[in-house]
């Protein structure tokens, strides 16, 4: 009798089933599974093959195979364990017949082989505190529904902390579990050397870190690491017709875009949700807070004017003709270094921008741990009448920490200029916009409802927002109207909160994060009640710096 290379010997005849205690089916090809005289190697065996283990029955075969199927192969023999049904002891009863290898293998890999394929392997399965519900229902047993129970709690209670967390998900049973466990793993922060593709983690360690990712649209094709899904799903929107009760409006907006560098600029995935954003709310004109690079918003002006991103270009609405200025020098100090504020309009809407100036501080001297942030301050035409925007970004400071002193820094960080004071009283179509950091209703916003400026965001209404709490938690950003506006006010002031993500911009160590922390704030005035007066000395404007050379900051 010849000896096959099996962990027993097998039967000249393949119908002889009764050959010593093992039994073996006359469907059982051994071709490719014979490692070595001894072993039977579980990465190529058939249910059949691997029912004549000790302990196995067909479920457990069942389930072994699936497993296998799942992880790509058994990268060593003690991954078998994991599989459910065998668990350690049965393990132990099985360790010393069966090998693992390849398919096609001849040998059996040595653990430091193994580890070593394992940590240069491809990925391992999928991170439930980072897939998405099209990831989790590629795992079997995860139906649509499930996968949006799945993600709904973990929206509503944070990331997972261990896979038996599952059981918690309505319609997730402890069966469910045990059949998909196999399947994926709970991460919920990733070292340095690791990259994600979605909720698939892969230890590909020349691939670059989320946050380092920077791309062209015309590269996405050759990024090595990166989400599964590289297009956005936008919500679906009709184009504004650009009226309300038959009169024309024009929608203006704030946004702190939260320390938008150049390079997070570049992102794809940050470009399109703010391009898409203007353009689905029918924005046309924006104040940007918290600018980390003065050509930040060149990147969003260049693609709404030459769209290369697909959602742009397939825009069905007026694209405009846009254009940006940024105030030349820093409006505040954050701890990473100066941030600066902006504007993005349409000149198609009969928007121009006339001038443009950073308001001085006066008496401030800079000695103190917050610094007062200067206001940027633009005088624009909207079609025959005439608009100010004082944007202006102010952080606020926890009250219940350091007493007095720290009640005082945030009196002072909400302080208004003189420059700005003499602006809200000489001036009559005024608007006030930015990030305030505390709703409208709080004493320290006392200086603006002193110079008649009322906020047409009511402080129950939130406009930050993160993909753990989609509706948000605070209200930090507002728009305030002099009375002269609140006259063509048409009632309408909204936040935006849907299309705020997308696949292509980081969240943590994963994918699918929002641009900012900010919501947009929009407010809607009708042009034809828009009160046509301007200041009629700017120059006596205490300590006003301007920009003289429009060329440095409008483009």
């Amino acid at each position: 009798m010849g000896n096959l290379g099996c962990h027993r010997s097998i039967p000249r005849d393949p119908t002889d089933f009764c050959h010593g205690k093992r039994k073996f089916s006359a469907a059982c090809n051994f071709s490719n599974i014979l490692v070595n005289q001894e072993r039977l190697n579980i990465n190529a065996a058939t249910e059949e093959e691997l029912m004549t283990l000790p302990g196995v029955n067909r479920t457990v075969a069942r389930n072994i195979v699936e497993y296998r199927e799942c992880i790509g192969g058994f990268r060593k023999v003690e991954d078998l364990a994991l599989v459910t049904g065998v668990g350690a002891t049965k393990l132990e009863a099985v360790k010393l017949e069966i090998c693992v290898s390849s398919k096609s293998g001849s040998s059996q890999h040595s653990p430091s082989s193994v580890q070593k394929d394992h940590e240069h392997g491809a990925c391992t399965g999928l991170n439930i505190n980072a897939a998405t519900p099209a990831q989790l229902v590629s795992i079997r047993g995860i139906t649509e529904k499930l996968a949006k129970n799945i993600v709904d709690y973990r929206t509503a209670h944070g990331p997972f902390r261990s896979i038996e967390d599952l059981v918690k998900v309505p319609q997730v049973s402890s069966s469910l579990l045990d059949r998909i466990r196999f399947q994926i793993f709970v991460q919920r922060s990733r070292t340095p050397s690791a990259a994600t593709s979605g909720g698939l983690t892969c230890a590909t360690k020349s691939q670059p870190s989320p946050t380092a990712l920077s791309l062209a649209s015309g590269e996405l094709e050759l990024l090595p690491a990166g989400p599964v899904r590289i297009t956005s799903v936008r919500p679906y929107v009709e184009p504004p017709p650009g009226t309300r009760d038959g009169k024309p409006v024009v929608r203006v907006a704030t946004w702190n875009l939260q320390r938008c560098s150049y390079e997070k600029a570049n992102n794809p995935g940050v470009r399109e949700v703010v391009c898409m954003t203007l353009l689905e709310n029918d924005i046309k004109l924006l104040a940007v807070q918290d600018l980390a690079d003065q050509e930040a918003l060149d990147k969003f002006c260049t693609e709404l004017n030459q769209p290369s991103l697909s959602s742009v270009c397939k825009w069905k609405g007026p694209p405009g003709l846009w254009k940006c200025a940024t105030s030349g020098k820093p409006t505040g100090q954050s701890c990473t270094g100066p941030e600066y504020s902006g504007f993005l309009w349409d000149t198609s809407a009969a928007i121009q921008l006339k001038d443009a100036m950073v308001l001085d501080n006066s008496g401030d001297t800079g000695t103190s741990s917050h610094t007062q942030p200067k206001a940027y301050v633009a005088h624009f035409s909207i079609k025959s009448s005439e608009l100010t925007v004082v944007n202006m970004h102010t952080t606020s400071l926890p009250r219940e920490q350091d007493g007095r002193k720290l009640s005082s820094e945030v009196l002072k960080a909400h302080k208004l200029s003189p420059g700005v004071q003499e602006i809200l009283r000489d001036e009559k179509a005024v608007l006030v916009l930015g990030g305030f950091g505390l709703p409208s209703d709080c004493a320290e916003l006392e200086a603006l409802r002193r110079e008649r400026l009322s906020a047409l965001l009511p402080p129950s209404v939130y406009t930050n927002i993160s993909t753990r709490a989609p509706q948000g938690s605070l209200c930090l950003d507002n728009i305030w109207a002099s009375r002269a506006i609140r006259k063509s006010y048409t009632g309408h002031c909204f936040v935006v909160r849907e299309g705020l993500t997308n696949p292509w911009i980081p969240d943590n160590w994963s994918w699918g994060g929002v641009v900012s922390e900010h919501c947009p704030v929009v407010a809607e005035l009708y042009t034809v009640a828009m009160v046509k007066e301007m200041l009629h000395n700017r120059s006596s404007i205490a300590t006003v710096e301007r920009e003289h050379v429009f060329t440095k900051h409008e483009r």
